[in-house]
C-alpha cells in the first residue's frame, strides 16, 4: 500500500497556529521512494536479518505471545546495518473480531516512547545553541517552581528527563490520566504543590509530570506548540511514515484500538492538545517507529543524509545519567547495571550495550530495543495493555540477535503474571476490603451526611462527596467520568469503587477520612488498593472547604 493511500493532509487551527497531522500528500511520492529504498514494506525485497534471527523465529514468538497473553494485534520491525530489514503486522486492530488486520502502517499509541521524542526535541534546541542541558529551568521558564525553593533554583534542564527529581513514583499522574482535562498550563501551576518523597538527584522514581514540563520548555524556547515542533522538526523532518504527534481523528482508518477502547475517534474540529502528550501522546506505525530507530542508530541522521540531531546529542541521549536498580531478570540477560539517559533506559545485555524503552497508554503497549554494537534495532507495538507480551517478543528477538539463542521468555513472563495474579487474588480473598476478614459495613444516611461536601487539594483541585440514592459518591473536578461509590469499613475508612470499570477498576482506592477533636470531618487521604502507580492518590491531601 502506498503512502498516498494512507496519509491525508489534515489541518486544524488552534490559537492561530496550524497543526499538520501526518505527512502532507505532496510528500507521499518521496516517502514511497524512501520506503522502497530502506525496505520498510514487508512485501518489498529486503536485506538480510541479523545473524541468529530468522523470520520464522519472529513469527513463532509473536504467535506464542499473542496466544499466551490474549493480544489481538501486533506489529514488529527490525533494523539492521542501516536498513529496515523486517516489518510485519499480525492479528487484528481491535478486540472486536470483525476489526481489520494490522499492517505496517497501522497507527498505535506508543505511550512513554513519546518521551524520546520530547528529549530529542530538546536536543535539537541544544544543537541550535538555544538551550544547554545545564541551564537552570527557572532561568529559561520563570514560571517553573517546585515545592522546595533550593531545588527550584538548582533544577537543570537535564533533571527534567532522568526520573531523579525527588518526587514520588508517578507523582502528578492524576493530572495526566484518569479522565483528566488538565492543560499544560494547569500542570505548571500545580507543580509547586507536589510533595517530595525522595532525595533530589539520588532516588529513582519514574515520573511523567516532568516530561510534560519538558514539553512546555520546548514550547517556551521554540515559540511553537510541542505538537507542531515534534511533528515538523522530528516526524516530518525524518519522513517517518504513518506517525503523528496528535491523537488520530475521524477519517483516519488504519488505527488500532487499545484494550477496553470502543475505537471511536474524535472529530478533527474538537481535537485539543492534551497535557500528557510530551510524556505519552505520539501515535506511530511500525514503519514510522522503525525509521525513527534507523535514524537514531545512524547517529541522528536519516538514510538520505538529513541531520535530525548531531551525533554528540544522540550520544547524550544514550549516555547513563542516573543509575537504576536491576530487575529480577538481570541474571538471565547477564546484566550488571541499568541506567536512565535522556528519554531512554540502558543496560549491559549479554556483554553489549542495550538502549530501550517501553510505553503503555490507552490499552496499548510499545517496546523499542536497540543494540548499537550490533547495529540492530527492534520495534514491537501491541493493542493490549499487558506488557508481558511485548517483553516476551522484544527480549526473545534481542537475545537472538545478541547471542544466537534465547530463554523461553514467553513462559518466563507467563510465570511472572501467574504468580502476581495468585498473590493478588489471595490477598483480596483473605485480607482485602470486602473479604470475610474485612467486611464492608452499611452506614445509615444520617452518618453518611458527615462526609458530604466540597474538598480541595492544593494540586489536584476540587473533589466533591455527595449522596446519590442513599450512597456516598466521590467525583473529581477536571476529570470527565472519574467518579465512584464509597463503601464503608470501620474507623472512617472507605473504599472508592470507580464507575468506569473498563478503564478504572484497577484504581479502586482507600479513602481515610479525618476528624478534628470535635468530631467534624476535616479532610481525607487516599491510597490505591492495587498497584497502579499512575493513580497517585497518596500524594493528595484534600481538605473540606464546604458542607454543601
Amino acid at each position: 500500500m502506498f503512502l498516498s493511500q494512507i496519509f491525508i493532509p489534515m489541518r486544524y487551527k488552534h490559537t492561530g497556529i496550524k497543526y499538520y497531522i501526518g505527512v502532507a500528500l505532496q510528500r507521499s511520492i518521496l516517502a514511497a521512494v524512501l520506503i522502497a529504498l530502506t525496505g520498510v514494506s514487508a512485501q518489498a525485497a529486503t536485506p538480510a536479518l541479523p545473524d541468529g534471527l530468522t523470520e520464522q523465529q519472529i513469527d513463532n514468538v509473536v504467535s506464542r505471545a499473542q496466544q499466551a497473553f490474549d493480544v489481538p494485534g501486533v506489529a514488529v520491525g527490525v533494523i539492521h546495518d542501516g536498513k529496515i530489514v523486517f516489518a510485519k503486522g499480525y492479528g487484528r486492530k481491535a478486540e472486536n473480531e470483525k476489526s481489520g488486520k494490522v499492517d505496517t502502517n497501522t497507527l498505535f499509541a506508543i505511550g512513554s516512547n513519546s518521551k524520546e521524542f520530547t528529549a530529542t526535541a530538546l536536543a535539537t534546541l541544544v544543537d541550535e545553541g538555544k538551550l544547554k542541558w545545564t541551564d537552570r529551568v527557572s532561568d529559561v521558564m520563570p514560571e517553573f517552581k517546585v515545592a522546595d525553593p533550593w531545588i527550584t533554583r538548582e533544577f537543570r534542564v537535564s533533571d527534567l528527563l532522568t526520573h531523579h527529581s525527588g518526587m514520588g513514583l508517578g507523582a502528578g499522574d492524576l493530572m495526566l490520566f484518569s479522565h483528566s482535562t488538565f492543560t499544560r498550563k494547569d500542570v505548571l501551576a500545580a507543580l509547586s504543590y507536589m510533595p517530595f518523597t525522595g532525595r533530589f538527584r539520588a532516588d529513582y522514581a519514574y515520573n511523567n509530570l516532568l516530561y510534560v514540563v519538558a514539553g512546555a520548555l520546548v514550547e517556551k524556547v521554540s515559540g511553537q506548540t510541542w505538537e507542531h515542533y515534534v511533528q515538523t522538526s522530528l516526524i516530518d523532518a525524518a519522513a517517518l511514515p504513518a506517525c503523528q504527534s496528535t491523537f488520530p481523528v475521524k477519517g483516519q482508518e488504519d488505527v488500532a484500538a487499545g484494550q477496553g477502547s470502543d475505537g471511536v475517534l474524535p472529530d478533527r474540529s474538537t481535537l485539543k492538545p492534551v497535557a500528557l502528550a510530551p510524556a505519552g501522546g505520539v501515535w506511530c506505525s511500525v514503519n514510522g517507529m522503525s525509521r525513527w530507530a534507523q535514524t537514531l542508530l545512524n547517529g541522528g541522521q536519516t538514510v538520505d543524509g538529513r541531520k535530525i540531531i548531531s551525533l554528540a546529542q544522540r550520544d547524550a541521549l544514550w549516555s547513563p545519567h542516573a543509575l537504576l536498580p536491576l530487575p529480577d531478570s538481570a541474571g538471565k540477560t547477564q546484566s550488571h547495571f541499568r541506567a536512565y539517559g535522556y528519554g531512554w533506559f540502558m543496560e549491559d545485555f549479554f556483554g553489549l550495550k542495550r538502549i530501550w524503552h517501553t510505553g503503555t497508554v490507552g490499552g496499548m503497549v510499545s517496546y523499542v530495543s536497540m543494540l548499537p554494537e550490533k547495529n540492530t534495532g527492534l520495534v514491537v507495538l501491541t493493542n493490549h495493555e499487558d506488557n508481558h507480551a511485548t517483553y516476551s517478543i522484544a527480549l526473545t528477538i534481542s537475545s537472538l540477535v545478541a547471542t544466537g539463542k534465547s530463554e523461553d521468555w514467553v513462559t518466563y513472563w507467563q510465570d511472572v503474571a501467574r504468580k502476581a495474579e495468585q498473590k493478588t487474588a489471595s490477598e483480596a480473598s483473605s485480607t482485602g476490603p470486602g473479604s470475610p476478614a474485612r467486611p464492608f459495613m452499611p452506614l445509615p444516611v444520617s452518618e453518611l451526611k458527615d462526609y458530604v461536601g466540597l474538598y480541595h487539594d492544593a494540586w489536584r483541585g476540587d473533589i466533591r462527596l455527595s449522596l446519590k440514592e442513599n450512597a456516598l459518591v466521590m467525583s473529581f473536578s477536571k476529570a470527565d467520568g472519574l467518579s465512584g461509590t464509597l463503601s464503608a469499613l470501620p474507623h472512617n475508612l472507605f473504599v472508592a469503587k470507580w464507575q468506569d470499570r473498563a478503564n478504572d477498576a484497577s484504581d479502586d482506592s482507600y479513602v481515610q477520612f479525618e476528624r478534628d477533636t470535635s468530631g467534624k470531618v476535616t479532610g481525607f487521604h487516599m491510597q490505591v488498593v492495587g498497584s497502579d502507580f499512575s493513580f497517585d492518590a497518596q500524594d493528595m491531601h484534600p481538605l473540606k472547604v464546604s458542607d454543601q
